[in-house]
């Protein structure tokens, strides 16, 4: 049986010429599953009947099962869903007076091993389907408009960031047809401005995307040289920080904002002096890209060894980077008394690279790296 979410309207289409179907069966057919959420064929009243009997024997809207629901005392909202061979990934709604963002996770761990995530201490087990990409959103859409009491053309989400479990663009072949029908008008309607990518620094990847479906792009930088930004982020032995800010500088020609958004985790002694905020200054400076910071209050978790950054010692780090003309916000923690904010999403993940092994070995910070490369 073919699942019909592991489309985007393109696809379906294809599909639906396949199987002998004018072309307009096919957005009849994505507006009944995304727009108004319907999984049962016959309900589809506007679909021939002999098409209607045709689709039962060949496709259904296969939804993710939510194993919980958890709420904090703030409104975000965690589900927690089985994707199979005992693997389950987390999904985060987070609303607010003018948008409801949901993070979506699209690899059941992360291969990428960032020492201050609790997603990579867990390892990796697989990349998701584009179904399991957008039977997240499909849930959250849904179940939240019927929760709100929400009509049909009222969203829930308003907002897509592709920031939960796995690195995004690793699993970039399901990834891409998923953003596709975040931003289909015959979907979600999402505007590019509103879906966002948050990559490790994938660097080829990078550049596909700019061609392909260019979104927003957040950037997980979390160092301003390449010593301190390998032990933190080790994919940068690969792309170093050279042809990652020229990578971001080439995106910018196709984004739909005229900025980077670079995410930086503020870890305790580690990365949060004001020299570091002031080599910042200068890599953004001599790379020439136009970006913004965000800074995030790390949220500990035992394996890491790694504490937060005291409030003050933030405030003065988002200063140095003011005063140095960038935009720069300090994220308000969201979500942490169901381990929902940034960082925490574990889930499930039966892990085949060993990577908590590998984890132990660098578990310790090395002596002190400097602020500046020399």
């Amino acid at each position: 049986m073919i699942n019909l979410l592991d489309f985007d309207r393109d696809g379906l289409t294809r599909w639906c010429v396949e199987q002998g179907e004018k072309p307009f069966r096919a957005t009849q057919l994505f507006r009944w599953i995304h727009q108004r959420g319907v999984a049962d064929v016959d309900q589809m009243t506007d679909l021939a009947k002999p098409w209607r009997q045709k689709l039962r024997g060949l496709a259904s809207v296969v939804p993710l099962q939510a194993i919980s629901e958890q709420v904090s005392r703030d409104g975000t909202v965690k589900w927690l869903f089985d994707v199979g061979a005992g693997n389950a990934v987390e999904t985060v709604f987070i609303p607010e007076d003018d948008r409801g963002t949901l993070c979506v996770s699209s690899q059941a761990g992360c291969a990428v091993a960032c020492r201050f995530c609790s997603t990579g201490h867990q390892g990796f087990s697989r990349n998701l389907s584009t179904g399991e990409i957008l039977a997240q959103l499909w849930h959250a859409e849904h179940h939240l408009r019927r929760r709100l009491g929400l009509s049909e053309g009222e969203r829930a989400v308003t907002n897509v960031v592709m920031m939960g479990m796995g690195e995004p663009l690793q699993n970039y072949s399901a990834l891409v047809p998923a953003l596709k029908a975040m931003l289909d008008d015959h979907g979600y309607g999402l505007s590019r401005r509103r879906v966002t990518v948050s990559t490790s620094g994938v660097v080829p990847m990078i550049e596909r995307l700019m061609n392909d479906c260019p979104v927003a792009l957040a950037v997980s930088l979390h160092a301003p040289n390449d010593a301190l930004r390998e032990h933190l982020v080790p994919l940068n032995r690969k792309y170093p920080l050279a042809e990652l800010m020229a990578a971001c500088r080439a995106y910018l020609a196709a984004a739909p904002r005229d900025f980077i958004t670079f995410e930086y985790c503020m870890l305790d002694g580690v990365n949060d002096h004001p020299e570091h905020a002031r080599a910042l200054l200068d890599l953004v400076r001599g790379s020439q890209v136009p970006c913004k910071f965000n800074l995030i209050p790390f949220n500990p978790f035992p394996a890491s060894g790694l504490q937060r950054s005291p409030r003050e010692r933030v405030v003065a780090f988002a200063e140095v980077l003011q005063n140095g003309g960038i935009v720069t916000t300090i994220r308000k923690t969201r979500g942490d008394d169901i381990e929902a904010a940034c960082g925490q999403l574990a889930g499930e993940v039966q892990d085949r690279t060993r990577v908590q092994i590998r984890l132990a070995d660098r578990r310790s910070m090395p002596p002190q790296v400097p602020a500046q490369t020399p």
